[in-house]
This record gives structure tokens, C-alpha cells and sequence, in this order.
């Protein structure tokens, strides 16, 4: 194929400008632009139209998760690259349901993400080895595996309790929900911490696990 072209979305600048450089001797692969949070991010992608989207996952207006999610939604050519230092369960499988077409960790050699770079532009799907034995956990045949349909009201969340474990579930910190939901940072911990609670969960991991095995949202 010819040259690919591709968006860097990440509100770090020095990681963006690391990327670049390290692509710059790359003829095949180019950087046509880049933003710094997600809402800027699908802009320029509409204006652009990129081969790859190479997005972060935490960063300001909109994450990555929900970038891809959205990028997805609608009919598009345009794949989506995740290239995250969080290597937690949550965030990989949610980028997979979200459509993601590769999961690289910043921590990858330039080696391997060139590679990932040519897997996902010529069709394939590019996953870190680090996070395989994640997707074999929660995937059959690239579909996740059946969940516990146990009803919601067994943990008695309340409206504002569910709303926050849907902002948790995305991937936001106290401080994005409080912004989110326009209440306080304290007020974000605290009903966090009865989420946990509730659902006997000793951290965030284990949070969304078990939010998720329930279908809580």
C-alpha cells in the first residue's frame, strides 16, 4: 500500500512530539496532524481523514475510549490504534468493545509499533502481548463471553450511584466526573466509594469487573 497517514491524539505534548520523531525517518508512514484532547481529535479527524487514528486514552473534553466509540459508530475506513501505559483489564477490554483495532503500550519498542502501524492499515488487528491473555479471557471468537445477568437491583444503586459507575466504567477520574456531572470531586469520591461498597470490591479493577459481569449499565 502507499503512504499511511496518521492522527496523533494525545494531550502530552513531548509524546507527541517523541512519536513523530520517531516516525520521521518512516516514508511510508506520515503524521498529518495531531490534537490534544478528544473532542479536538474527531475534528481533525473529519477534516483530515486518516488512515490510523493513534489515540491516548486519558485526556481531557472526551477519552480515548470514547473517541473510538464514536469514531466507529458511523461508517468509516479509518482505523484506531490505542496506544495507552495503562495496561489494566478495564481499559483493554473497553477499547475492544469501544472498536478498537490495536492496543499498544507506551512502553513498546519502535519496532513493534511500526508493525502495528502495517498490521492495522493492511486489514489486520495488532494487541500487545502483554494484553493478550486479557483478550483470551474475555473474548470467544472476538465476541466477550456471556455475562452474569444478574438484575441491577440486587446492589440497590441509586440513580446518581449508576450515574457515576457509567462515568467510572469510561474511565474518568473524581475530578472528571464531579466536572461531568456538576458536583463536587468529594461528592464524586464518596458515592464511588459506596459503589465499592456495595459492590464488596476492594479497588477500581475489581469495580468495573464486577460492574460489568452484572450489566449494571
Amino acid at each position: 500500500m502507499g503512504t499511511i497517514n496518521i492522527i496523533l491524539a494525545d494531550d502530552h505534548v513531548l509524546v507527541r512530539d517523541g512519536i513523530k520523531s520517531l516516525l520521521e525517518d518512516e516514508e511510508n508512514i506520515q503524521v498529518i496532524d495531531e490534537a490534544s484532547n478528544g473532542k479536538e481529535a474527531l475534528e481533525v479527524i473529519a477534516k483530515n481523514k486518516p488512515d490510523i487514528l493513534v489515540v491516548d486514552i486519558r485526556m481531557p473534553e472526551m477519552n480515548g475510549i470514547e473517541v473510538v466509540k464514536k469514531l466507529k459508530s458511523a461508517p468509516t475506513d479509518i482505523k484506531a490504534l490505542v496506544l495507552s501505559m495503562h495496561d489494566s483489564e478495564e481499559y483493554v477490554v473497553q477499547s475492544i468493545q469501544a472498536g478498537a483495532d490495536g492496543y499498544l503500550l507506551k512502553g513498546a519498542s519502535k519496532e513493534e509499533f511500526i508493525k502495528a502501524l502495517h498490521t492495522i492499515a493492511e486489514g489486520g488487528k495488532y494487541f500487545a502481548g502483554d494484553v493478550s491473555s486479557i483478550i483470551i479471557n474475555n473474548f470467544v471468537d472476538g465476541k466477550p463471553k456471556k455475562k452474569d445477568t444478574t438484575n441491577t437491583n440486587e446492589f440497590n444503586l441509586t440513580k446518581r450511584e449508576k450515574q457515576i459507575m457509567e462515568q467510572v466504567l469510561k474511565g474518568l477520574s473524581n475530578k472528571e466526573i464531579a466536572e461531568e456531572l456538576k458536583i463536587s470531586k468529594r461528592t464524586a469520591e464518596v458515592h464511588r466509594f459506596n459503589l465499592m461498597k456495595k459492590l464488596d470490591v476492594k479497588n477500581q479493577i475489581e469495580l468495573v469487573n464486577k460492574a460489568q459481569m452484572h450489566n449494571l449499565i
